[in-house]
């Protein structure tokens, strides 16, 4: 098993609750998929550096799991599809 990092940003227009189980979404994705969560840091509400898509700013969570190689691909399959999802990224460590 590998050590991954995952950032991610959802939409601060996004209700609390909708935020939450977003998050509750991706977590439950790596942990049926045999991984470990280390640790998840949820840092909330952040300004860009610059607009985008017309937004100012984004709700930011961070998360170091342990998981098998196929499952990065499948977390940015999953982020692509899922409304409320500005950016994204999957580190190896």
């Amino acid at each position: 098993m590998n050590s991954y990092e995952m950032l991610y940003i959802l939409d601060n227009g996004l209700t609390d609750e909708k935020k939450e189980e977003l998050v509750n979404k991706f977590n439950d994705v790596i942990t049926k998929a045999n991984g470990t969560i280390d640790t998840v840091d949820k840092w909330g509400t952040k300004k860009f550096a610059y607009d985008i898509n017309y937004k100012s700013e984004g709700y930011y969570v961070l998360i170091n799991f342990k998981a098998n190689s196929d499952l990065p691909n499948e977390l940015e399959r999953i982020m692509k599809i899922t409304d409320g999802v500005v950016r994204f990224i999957v580190l190896k460590k």
